[in-house]
Parts: structure tokens; sequence; C-alpha cells
């Protein structure tokens, strides 16, 4: 059983940075893929970030290019989510995920979720 354990929401001012963390266990994830995506009231779930643990290839969705990074402890089995220049429309509770069946963009090839973290970006 895999288990992914999200920290680091909170509420920011727009222009302020927050970093997010993804802590994995129950498995190592050397050869394979997690990802981050995020969910605002009423809308679909929405690719962020993603990275192919083996290969360290990094993919990240339009929106956040240039003001999102994302980096990972091997040691730690973690996953960070680096998020400078926050806007107003970054707020959404934002979700780590591991292990895609399909296309790393795609939140239904995903099986393995953490429960979330509220991220709030003010005005």
């Amino acid at each position: 059983q895999v288990q992914l354990v999200e920290s680091g929401g909170g509420l920011v001012q727009a222009g302020a940075s927050l970093r997010l963390s993804c802590a994995a266990s129950g498995r190592t994830f050397s050869t394979s893929t997690m990802g981050w995506f995020r969910q605002a009231p009423g809308k679909e779930r929405e690719f962020v970030a993603a990275i192919r643990w083996s290969a360290n290839i990094r993919y990240y969705g339009d929106s956040v290019k240039g003001r999102f990074t994302l980096s990972r402890d091997n040691a730690k089995n973690t996953m960070y989510l680096q998020m400078n220049s926050l806007k107003p429309e970054d707020t959404a509770v934002y979700y780590c995920a591991a292990d895609p069946r399909g296309l790393y963009s795609d939140y239904r090839a995903y099986d393995y979720w953490g429960q979330g973290t509220q991220v709030t970006v003010s005005s």
C-alpha cells in the first residue's frame, strides 16, 4: 500500500511564496512518476507539475510555468513544489499523486493520492 501525505499549504497574499511537500511511504518511487494537481471549487482537477523520478525530468502546466518549481529528496522519498509569485487564481486544494497508468498530466491515470492541502491566495 502506498501513502502520500501533503503539507505546507496556507493563506498568503498575492505575490508571496509557499512550498508544498509530499512525503511518500509504503514503497520507493525511484522508478515512478509523481505529480501535483489542484482543484478549485466547481472546477475540474488541473495538472500542475510532474516528475519522472528516475530520469529527473520535470513537466509543468502552462498556468504555472516560470513560477512553480518541482524538486525531490530521494533520501526522504519526498517531493516538493516551490510556488512563487502566487496569484489569487492559484487558490485550490493541492494534491500529490503517484504511479500514473497513462499520461502524467491526466489525473484519471493516477491510482494513489494524498489527502490534499489547501492553498489560499488573497488579492
